[in-house]
């Protein structure tokens, strides 16, 4: 009879995390930041159709980056959750942070059992009404969560997106749509001024302007209009 091959459970969770790591970092980038005018999503996107943010409930935007099929069914998911939480309560109990920790019990499950990890990472955002008041979730392939504040980036160009923004000094919380839009493609898209761009930017906005339950709302494409492509 033969004998099981036996791994040691700390090398099984390091060769998963460095599984996702790879599998995220192919990944194009995602922005996601608070301005005055709400809560701008911003996402390298070279798909018309297949979206990396969406809305969830109301207030609550959503972005991903990773492999579609996953994050899409994550995202299926969490339209399902607020549905059946606004419906039993109240549209206010539908929250970013129930949110984000019912992605993390699902991402943590599926890190540990599954066969291999999902390869993606979440941001679940709740617009408030300025912007200090603003949630940004974002939540690993391995179900941990962070609290972050003003913006977060995910994605393989992350870092440099993040140290464009932090070199460009500006203050993001007190832009207007306009002026934090540009920040966002000049730290995603560095190169479009200079006409070698290639990407393209899926946009939306949380509208902290907005009458109504629903804040979210897509927005013009942006990018390659810049360097005079579609």
């Amino acid at each position: 009879m033969s004998v099981p091959f036996y791994v040691p459970p700390e090398q099984l969770m390091k060769d998963r995390a460095e599984f996702a790591r790879k599998g995220i970092a192919r990944g194009r980038s995602v922005l996601v930041l608070s301005c005055a005018d709400g809560i701008l999503l911003l996402a390298e996107n070279a798909s018309p159709s297949l979206r990396k943010i969406a809305e969830i409930y109301d207030r609550i935007g959503f972005a991903a980056v990773g492999k579609y099929n996953e994050f899409e069914g994550l995202r299926q998911a969490g339209v399902r959750y607020a549905d059946l939480r606004g419906y039993s309560y109240e549209r206010s109990d539908v929250t970013a942070r129930g949110l984000a920790n019912a992605y993390a019990q699902t991402l943590a499950g599926v890190f540990t059992n599954a066969q291999k990890p999902y390869e993606v990472e979440l941001v679940v955002a709740e617009l408030g009404e300025t912007p200090a008041e603003d949630g940004l979730f974002r939540i690993s392939y391995d179900g941990s969560i962070a609290d972050a504040h003003g913006r977060v980036a995910l994605g393989g160009g992350a870092e440099s997106i993040t140290a464009r923004l932090e070199a460009a000094g500006a203050d993001l919380s007190g832009l207007g749509l306009a002026d934090a839009l540009e920040a966002g493609r000049a730290a995603m898209l560095p190169d479009a001024s200079q006409g070698s761009g290639s990407g393209r930017l899926e946009a939306a906005l949380l509208d902290r302007h907005a009458s109504g339950h629903r804040t979210f709302r897509r927005l013009s494409a942006v990018g390659q209009k810049r360097t005079g492509q579609k």
